[in-house]
């Protein structure tokens, strides 16, 4: 007999008189399973086995000891209650009843037959309590099929969450190295583009330097005022060619992520025009064609001149034989397709090249794809382009047509915001009276440049002291010279630079404002703006020089940089 058939069995215990085996042959008849128990034990023994009710005699169990039963009862999972059906006699005397009541107290769930029992009565009784017993097994099946199910579902959630935390992990790996590969692209990309511009750099800094030079050979041989003023200014004017391009390559090479600020985009752009027409061959003419009112954008300004030069290096090179580069800026209104979304400008570059077949404008925007010679392109470009516009909320789209030239096009959401206007042109400084404006303490260990940054100093009115280095200048200091301000180069030998000197001036002396001054003003900027300095970028004019000053001396204790 297996463990589903012992379930259903009816266990007997009537160990006097008839009861037993006559209730045994009645419910064989109606087809129910029963086993005689001969005593207490074996009914304990045969209910562990599993049974569907028990049938008993009270007179059976009168006066025995019930602690085996009892614990077995009382040990029962929670679905299971087991039918007791008690065959009593008529008997009302009061210790009888007690005893009754506490047996049924003792069995819990007891169905009481008093005798004579008709024999369907048994049957019916003993089938309903079967019928009982199937359903607490049904429950007890349940609950430990909901048990195996949560168990395995622990397993599984535990499985699961040790599998994504995994991924998790492994994602944060993949992002921290796509990042690192992205920057690297992106400054690969920038030293590329840096590299296209060497020969015309190199070129446009030995003109400069040619102006400069021959211009004060020519000033010592040249008596007549008109001529030696228009040499100065030419030397004047070769210093800030020299100042604007040095600017865009710190631009072009800084390592950063994307700084954006509304600009007016045609403005920017034209003030590219020089380094473009560097960039190029002189059988390759730009031309830019902006709207009066082009809106304005939201982009990172250095990585728009990236991408600019990018657009024009590449098209320049898609001309062997020259031709026009357009660079073209027009507002959109109101777009809607499945990329885009409202108000835009498009910015685009358009030439009359070699244009591209469909095969390679499918594959223009994967990295390091290029269809150029060997050692002359990485495949980086515009990669860079479309990193770009996507980074700053837009797309770009390639019209091509092979042997009827290229159009790449930026576009570039609108702005809401008011462009930053340039700086207002500073009016010219006259010459104030003698060291009547303040005490300043110059510390500059270049000789050349210490004595032009005195003289413009004394220009400026103010009483010079100069120290050749930071600690020169905290000598000084503590010799208790009187200084109103400190005006001092960023990098200086000694072990000390103007940024230590800055932060030792403010615990020595919080009160006595601190200006710096750089050839590399960005490098320094962040250490700058902790330590509540101001920075004066080189090469600077004398109006600069003045309205830092100004603004060192007057803002002292407030954070910012003077550009």
């Amino acid at each position: 007999m297996d463990g589903a058939d012992r379930h259903h069995r009816v266990l007997i215990f009537a160990p006097i008189g008839r009861d037993g085996p006559a209730s045994a042959e009645l419910l064989r008849s109606a087809g129910v399973e029963t086993i005689i128990c001969p005593d207490l034990d074996a009914l304990v023994s045969e209910i562990g086995a599993g049974a569907g009710t028990v049938f008993l005699a009270e007179e059976g169990v009168f006066g025995k000891d019930l602690a085996s039963l009892t614990q077995w009862i009382d040990r029962q999972p929670t679905w299971s209650d087991l039918p007791f059906i008690v065959l009593t006699s008529h008997r009302a005397h009061p210790a009888v009843l007690v005893w009754r009541r506490n047996l049924v107290s003792l069995l819990r769930n007891v169905s009481l037959l008093e005798r004579p029992v008709q024999p369907i009565t048994l049957v019916s009784a003993v089938q309903s309590a079967l019928r009982a017993r199937r359903r607490q097994y049904q429950v007890g099946a349940l609950i430990r099929a909901r048990e195996q199910a949560a168990q395995e579902l622990e397993g599984l959630v535990a499985e699961r969450t040790g599998a994504l935390k995994e991924a998790n992990d492994q994602l944060r790996v993949e992002i921290a190295e796509r990042t690192r590969m992205e920057e690297t692209l992106r400054q690969a990309q920038k030293l590329e583009a840096i590299g296209q511009l060497t020969g015309g750099i190199a070129h446009d800094f030995n003109n400069l330097l040619m102006v400069i030079s021959g211009g004060l050979q020519m000033l010592q041989r040249q008596a007549d005022p008109a001529r030696r003023q228009r040499l100065m200014d030419s030397m004047l004017q070769a210093v800030q060619r020299g100042a604007g391009l040095t600017r865009q390559l710190l631009a072009f090479s800084r390592r950063q992520a994307l700084q954006p600020q509304v600009i007016d985009i045609a403005r920017h752009i034209g003030a590219m025009r020089e380094l473009l027409d560097r960039s190029l061959r002189v059988d390759v003419n730009v031309e830019l064609d902006f709207p009066d009112a082009i809106w304005p954008v939201e982009v990172d300004p250095g990585e728009l001149e990236l991408v600019v030069l990018n657009l024009a290096v590449n098209a320049r090179d898609a001309m062997p034989k020259g031709g026009t580069i357009v660079v073209r800026g027009e507002n959109l209104p109101n777009i809607k397709d499945d990329q885009l979304a409202g108000d835009y400008v498009r910015l685009s570059v358009i030439d009359t090249g070699t244009g591209m077949s469909p095969e390679v404008r499918a594959h223009v925007f994967e990295p390091y794809f290029t269809t150029k010679d060997a050692g002359k392109g990485s495949g980086l470009g515009l990669p860079q382009v479309y990193g770009f516009a996507i980074q700053s909320g837009g797309a770009v789209r390639i019209n091509s047509e092979v042997g009827r030239g290229t159009s790449i096009a930026l576009y570039l959401p609108r702005s809401d915001k008011v462009p930053s206007g340039d700086a207002l042109e500073q009016p010219h400084v006259e010459r104030q009276q003698a060291h009547d404006v303040g005490r300043v303490l110059l510390v500059e260990d270049d000789d050349e440049v210490a004595a032009l940054a005195s003289e413009m100093l004394d220009r400026l009115g103010y009483e010079v002291t100069r120290a050749g280095s930071a600690a020169a200048a905290l000598g000084a200091l503590a010799n208790g010279r009187p200084v109103d301000i400190v005006f001092s180069d960023i990098m200086m030998p000694g072990g000390m630079n103007g940024l230590d000197l800055a932060r030792e001036i403010r615990k020595r002396r919080p009160e006595l404002p601190v200006l710096l001054t750089s050839g590399y003003a960005e490098a320094a900027a962040q250490g700058a703006n902790a330590a509540g300095v101001h920075i004066l970028p080189k090469p600077y004019w004398l109006e600069e020089l003045s309205t830092a000053l100004h603004a060192a001396i007057s803002n002292q204790g407030r954070f910012g940089a003077v550009t």
